[in-house]
């Protein structure tokens, strides 16, 4: 008899514990339209500052250009390429409500920070690699 009046409280003990954990589960789970947009969206302030970042590359690109540190086709080269980026950045957004993807977003952050490195090398301003062990230094890229 003791048995069981141990097994019937083990047992509500456990309906109790679980019955309120399932319904948090359930609730955490299920995702309404007023609901948080996924942490894996990048929303607004990326949006623009990806954006931000684009124009602060294509304005280096202007200065460069001016100061004679690069080509006129090297310039334009890369103008395109910095465009092209914030087309996409801004394309991606308008088709997502305003959000890019973090898959997305990191590939274009990449793809823009190339752009840089290559203005950086082509100015002469990238940091160079080498110990000068066998001659010099070299621009990385």
């Amino acid at each position: 008899m003791r048995y069981l009046k141990t097994l019937r409280t083990a047992t509500l003990t456990t309906l109790l514990i679980t019955v309120p954990l399932a319904g948090a589960y359930a609730a955490g789970h299920h995702k309404g339209a007023l609901d948080a947009s996924d942490p894996t969206d990048m929303t607004g302030p990326r949006v623009t500052g990806l954006i931000e970042q684009v124009r602060g590359v294509e304005q280096g690109i202007t200065d460069a250009r001016e100061t004679k540190g690069i080509s006129t086709s090297e310039a334009q080269w890369l103008h395109l390429r910095a465009a092209h980026i914030g087309q996409a950045a801004e394309r991606v957004a308008a088709s997502d409500h305003g959000r890019i993807p973090a898959a997305q977003y990191h590939d274009l952050l990449r793809r823009l920070d190339n752009v840089d490195q290559r203005l950086m090398s082509d100015t002469g301003s990238g940091f160079m690699i080498g110990d000068g062990s066998d001659g010099g230094n070299y621009p990385n890229g």
